[in-house]
């Protein structure tokens, strides 16, 4: 029987809400699904017929060691998503990418070595701001500022630049208001969404129940589809709205995305519907 495996790491940082479900419909389908973690060496990945990244939330503390596995275990066995999609999308740059194609972007600025945090957001004219690496996840080294705390933006912005490369945007204050939404997309259909809180270092990440996509919504995650042009089998949209109603993308997540599962069955029925033939 074809085996798939679903790819998540050794030391998972917090629980995956779409693990046991997601194992539980792969078992009801008679699917032959295991958990795999990428940063196991014993993992044979040539064993499985078929590899779904799912969890490997851990992946921004090892980049290059990913990277890595992701090319190496392209090579063994069917990857999914494709390793050009998820190497082409580990570092947020690709926004700018994005952006300079049309798509409407929450605005950001890649912070250079040599620039002055105070400067930046003075030009842009930011009253408050958040500052994160560009390669992360979840609320890792996430922190929001203002202009009455410029000192400790830029003490952190130094610090984090000694590692990583910066990226400063500024803070949408609707999604305080419900204004930051998770479009997600699951073999070729935007299956729903859900309203998300913000998420800082340390904070646990707070979501709705599933809603349908508004037709702003999904005009922006057409627009991001078309653009990246490659094909995937699930992808998450991260919209944030502006001041002024303007549905603009936050990041599009293809390597490791919660994807709210136990907030719309069909969306899960659809992904193992999908496994099923990809594995026919």
């Amino acid at each position: 029987m074809p085996q798939v495996a679903f790819v998540t790491c050794v030391e998972l940082p917090e629980p995956d809400p779409d693990e046991q479900v997601l194992m539980d419909a792969c078992r009801d389908a008679g699917l032959d699904a295991a958990l795999a973690a990428w940063d196991d060496p014993a993992v044979d990945w040539a064993s499985f017929d078929l590899a779904v990244v799912r969890s490997t939330w851990n992946f921004y503390e090892c980049e290059h060691a990913f990277r890595h596995w992701i090319e190496r275990t392209d090579e063994a066995t069917r990857l999914l998503n494709p390793a050009s999609l998820m190497l082409r999308t580990i570092d947020k740059t690709y926004l700018a990418e994005l952006e300079r194609s049309g798509v409407p972007v929450v605005p950001t600025h890649f912070l250079a070595p040599s620039e002055n945090i105070e400067e930046v957001v003075t030009e842009r004219g930011w009253d408050r701001f958040v500052l994160k690496p560009t390669v992360s996840a979840g609320s890792y080294m996430t922190e929001r500022f203002s202009l009455d705390s410029l000192a400790q933006a830029g003490e952190f912005a130094a610090s984090l630049s000694r590692t990583h490369k910066v990226m400063v945007q500024p803070y949408m204050s609707a999604v305080e208001r419900g204004g930051e939404v998770a479009l997600n997309h699951v073999d070729g259909e935007l299956t729903h969404g859900v309203l998300k809180s913000p998420r800082f270092v340390g904070q646990e990440e707070s979501v709705s129940s599933a809603i349908t996509p508004s037709s702003e919504q999904r005009a922006v995650a057409e627009k991001v589809m078309e653009t990246i042009g490659e094909a995937w089998l699930y992808a998450r949209i991260d919209l944030m709205a502006d001041e002024d109603g303007e549905w603009l993308l936050s990041e599009m997540e293809v390597i490791e995305p919660s994807l709210f599962f136990l907030q719309h069955r069909p969306a899960m029925e659809r992904f193992i519907a999908a496994l099923q033939r990809l594995l026919s």
